[in-house]
């Protein structure tokens, strides 16, 4: 396409930027703040932008202002070219992490946390004191959403693949050890398979309640196991296991530390388990923006010394 340069000179980049805000917070006074500046600026450019495109972009309803269909099919190519644009403005060279603000906005599974996140903000606390994280749970059925509205800025957890527009980066794999206390089922070596489906199951979860890992690999030798309880709060399981004659089956490094410290026990799955990756998600747009390239290194470095976490999906 050819670029119609005596057209485009008379578009205040700014208008581009406030449209982005708008369509991202479906709110003149939200998006001033985002921007940074007043309401009534905002609500200038906003005229402006009708002008310009020829739709009113936002209406007003009972509930609040709503995007039109023309704002909303504008979304996704207004922030990729701002994106872009930021990654050639923004010189990799002149990027300094030690003295950058930024806030970062990751959706991650609980268990996932316990075990990276730890290593990133005494990380970040020495090399890069001005970067922020807000973490909040990952919701698989809205992840790549989450990304294309840019209320997320990267996703981590048992993520296989994105559309053509995300990006998908191996951080680490884990296998699987069982959790139990040994005075309560009253046995202290390794389980067999019968102590295995014979005892009563605690299941972690987080798009839904089973078949998880555990019962698919049971399934292969045609035995099932009988649960309990089921949890979303992955933290809770080994409190549960302590006080209760029950079986959790956790990632290896993470059981291994709750025995050390609950006084628990643990043995490996009597059936083979298939070991599951943690990976990291992002959208494209992203590649070339200086302190989010920087911070995916940073994550893959210390997925590495992390060497397991356990997910906090069903198993």
């Amino acid at each position: 396409m050819t670029i119609k340069h005596r057209d485009l000179a008379g578009i205040d980049l700014n208008l581009v930027v406030a449209l982005d805000a708008l369509l991202t917070e479906s709110s003149v006074t939200r998006a001033a703040a985002k921007v940074g500046i007043t309401q009534s600026a905002m609500s200038s450019s906003l005229a402006r932008l009708r002008r310009l495109l020829g739709d009113e972009l936002l209406t007003r309803t009972p509930d609040g202002m709503r995007p039109t269909p023309r704002s909303l099919a504008l979304v996704e190519p207004v922030r990729a070219a701002l994106r872009q644009f930021q990654g050639i403005v923004l010189r990799e060279d002149d990027f300094d992490p030690s003295t950058v603000e930024r806030s970062f906005t990751l959706a991650i599974p609980g268990s996932v946390e316990v075990r990276l996140i730890p290593r990133l903000l005494a990380f970040l606390a020495r090399e890069a004191p001005g970067i922020r994280l807000h973490l909040i749970g990952l919701d698989y059925g809205s992840v790549l959403g989450d990304l294309d509205a840019d209320r997320i800025d990267m996703a981590v957890g048992m993520i296989s693949e994105g559309q053509v527009h995300h990006k998908v980066r191996p951080l680490y794999r884990f296998g699987f050890l069982s959790l139990f206390n040994p005075r309560l089922l009253g046995v202290s070596g390794p389980l067999s398979l019968d102590d295995f489906v014979r005892f009563p199951h605690i299941l972690t979860y987080l798009t839904g309640v089973g078949p998880g890992v555990v019962d698919k690999a049971l399934a292969k030798v045609g035995r099932t196991r009988r649960l309990a309880a089921t949890t979303p709060r992955f933290a809770t399981v080994p409190f549960h296991v302590q006080a209760a004659p029950l079986i959790a089956t956790m990632a290896d490094e993470l059981a291994t530390t709750f025995a050390a410290q609950l006084g628990l026990a643990t043995s490996p799955v009597p059936v083979p388990t298939e070991e599951i990756v943690i990976s990291m998600l992002w959208h494209a747009s992203y590649d070339r923006d200086p302190a989010h390239r920087w911070l995916r290194e940073v994550m893959v470095r210390l997925g590495r010394e992390a060497g397991s976490a356990h997910r906090e999906d069903a198993v």
